[in-house]
C-alpha cells in the first residue's frame, strides 16, 4: 500500500511539474496587432541587432505577449537577453532558461507566449512587483538588477 502512494505520488508531481505544454497554456487569438509603426518595436529590434541577437526577429511577439499579459514590454526581451544573449544560447527554442534551461518549447514565438502567460497568471508570480517577480525568477541577488540594467538599455523606464 505505500509502495502504492509513494508511485502515484511520483507520478502526480511529475504531471504538476511539467514546464509546457498541454491543453492549459492559453493561445493569443486575437487578430494580430500591427506593431510596425510602434516605437516599442524599433526600440527592442535595434537593441537585439545591435549585439546581433537572433530575438531582433521576435519582436512582435514580445510586445504582443507584454500587452496580451499586461506586463512591462522590455521584461520578457530582457530576461532573453540574460539567459540566453537574445537568442544566442538558446537551446529548444528556449530563449529563457526556463526550469533551468530544460524546457522545450515547439517555437521561439510559442516559448514567449508561454513564459508571458507563466509570469502573468501563475500562482508563483501574478500580482508580484518587477523585484519580487524576478526574485522568484531566479534567486541571486544580482540577477534582477541585471534584468533591471538591461530593460533601461532597451528603454528608460515610462
Amino acid at each position: 500500500m505505500i509502495k502504492l502512494i509513494s508511485s502515484g505520488l511520483a507520478v502526480f508531481a511529475g504531471v504538476v511539474s511539467l514546464p509546457v505544454g498541454g491543453s492549459h497554456q492559453p493561445t493569443m487569438n486575437a487578430p494580430a496587432a500591427d506593431y510596425r509603426q510602434d516605437p516599442r518595436f524599433e526600440a527592442l529590434h535595434r537593441f537585439f541587432q545591435k549585439s546581433d541577437c537572433p530575438a531582433a526577429r521576435y519582436a512582435r511577439e514580445f510586445l504582443e505577449a507584454a500587452d496580451h499579459y499586461e506586463l512591462d514590454w522590455r521584461l520578457l526581451p530582457s530576461i532573453s537577453y540574460v539567459e540566453s544573449t537574445g537568442g544566442k544560447s538558446a537551446r529548444n527554442n528556449n530563449l529563457f532558461g526556463w526550469d533551468s534551461g530544460r524546457a522545450r518549447f515547439p517555437s521561439a514565438a510559442e516559448g514567449i507566449q508561454i513564459v508571458g502567460y507563466r509570469l502573468a497568471h501563475s500562482e508563483i508570480y501574478k500580482d508580484k512587483s518587477l523585484d519580487e517577480l524576478l526574485a522568484l525568477y531566479n534567486p541571486d541577488e544580482a540577477y534582477g538588477q541585471k534584468i533591471k540594467s538591461v530593460m533601461r538599455r532597451i528603454a528608460p523606464s515610462q
